[in-house]
């Protein structure tokens, strides 16, 4: 029975000290510039006339570019970095540091969430990968490696998907209707995340509402409720409400950034920066909030070549300039597809909540937080200070309600 005790004791420990362990400062400084990409992505791709919903994951797109500075030499590589905002580490510590960042925020176990985070390079069918990159880049960023004929676009089209339905338990069912400009590489990121909350809705306090996508336009969704103690900030200046719902072991948080009413959300992201964001926080406090939630699963795809080649990664997107000769040691490939596909589940898991707390004047005159339009949000890690998801929700799936007036 002691040995028992004593081996329970040792793995207790050991979860502990995993769970203690500092990032390096290579990881440190990759996490806080992750974080400035986020924002510049969300900028570049909120621009986009036809984008409604946005979901994108800064830490697993900087780890797709760091497979790409793998892949590539001189200028290309060094670009890279640039847009990393890490001309000045040294190529190992890019790599180790940004693999320990993914590895560390993807612990689904320390952080108690269900986070499938799948990543593949195809390249054409006349391609032959180098052996060193492949280890490399399966070591540091969980790369697999596939040939495809992109020339027969049905079939490659049909496996990518098969792919990435697979990968995510069906969750990304579609990623991409077609593939263009068939000579180059293509990479795919294929993620389910699905956080678990500190406290946990209560099933039975779910029922059908009204989503004003625009004023014109409502869909019905189900909506979660519950009152409970919350980091709350009121920008009265901005009319502007955001809510922190810490997640599971409390390691990472979801941060709800909404308009007080209905309106689109360009007047929201122009205040959207990263220091500003801070500035929220800091100014929050704990109070009771009565949260409406929508229950809901949001499926996106985005192909981040250009967003990326606006924010500087010219070179390897460019069939002419392009030197990947570390992928194939042929310099012959250039990155012409970037897909970054997510599926995002909400839902009423998550943690037992304390019951005692109810009845009691803790949770007297809440504040209201009824999500039934369009907002933003943020999933921030807490121990990495990095930033694992980015986006908004502007069309949720349902079903048309009414016009209105």
């Amino acid at each position: 029975m002691w040995m028992t005790n004593v081996v329970a004791l040792c793995l207790l420990a050991l979860v502990a000290s995993a769970e203690d362990k500092k990032l390096s400062s290579h990881a440190t400084t990759l996490a806080d510039n992750s974080a400035n990409l986020a924002f510049s992505l969300y900028h570049n791709m909120a621009k986009e006339k036809d984008t409604e919903n946005i979901l994108i994951s800064p830490v697993v797109v900087a780890s797709s570019l760091g497979m790409v500075a793998l892949g590539g030499k001189a200028s290309t590589a060094s670009q890279v970095k640039t847009v990393l905002s890490a001309d000045k580490l040294k190529d190992e510590h890019l790599h180790s540091g940004l693999s320990e960042l993914l590895s560390e925020v993807s612990n689904a176990k320390t952080r108690n969430t269900t986070w499938k985070i799948n990543n593949r390079l195809y390249g054409p069918s006349s391609v032959s990968f180098a052996d060193d990159f492949v280890k490399s880049s399966k070591k540091h960023y969980n790369y697999d490696h596939s040939k495809i004929n992109f020339r027969d676009k049905r079939s490659a089209v049909n496996s990518i998907n098969e792919w990435a339905a697979k990968s995510t338990d069906g969750k990304l069912p579609e990623i991409t209707k077609d593939v263009q400009n068939p000579d180059g590489a293509m990479i795919v990121n294929a993620m389910f995340f699905k956080p678990h909350w500190d406290e946990k809705f209560h099933h039975k306090m779910v029922d059908n509402r009204g989503f004003l996508v625009t004023r014109s336009f409502t869909v019905g969704v189900p909506m979660m409720h519950r009152t409970g103690l919350y980091d709350f900030y009121e920008d009265t200046a901005n009319n502007i409400f955001v809510l922190n719902m810490p997640l599971g072991k409390k390691q990472a948080s979801m941060i709800l950034i909404m308009p007080y009413h209905l309106e689109p959300l360009n007047r929201l992201e122009k205040l959207l920066t990263r220091k500003q964001v801070d500035t929220w926080l800091s100014k929050m406090e704990n109070k009771p909030v009565a949260i409406s939630l929508p229950k809901i699963s949001v499926e996106v795809s985005h192909n981040l070549q250009k967003h990326l080649a606006e924010l500087g990664l010219t070179e390897a997107v460019d069939k002419a300039k392009a030197d990947l000769s570390n992928i194939s040691g042929k310099k012959d490939l250039y990155l012409s597809n970037v897909f970054h596909a997510s599926a995002l589940e909400l839902d009423v898991e998550g943690n037992p909540f304390d019951t005692n707390i109810f009845g009691t004047e803790k949770l007297r005159n809440p504040k209201l937080f009824y999500v039934d339009h369009p907002f933003i949000f943020l999933v921030k890690d807490n121990k990495t200070n990095s930033i694992l998801y980015i986006g908004r929700v502007v069309r949720p799936k349902g079903d048309k309600m009414r016009d209105e007036l």
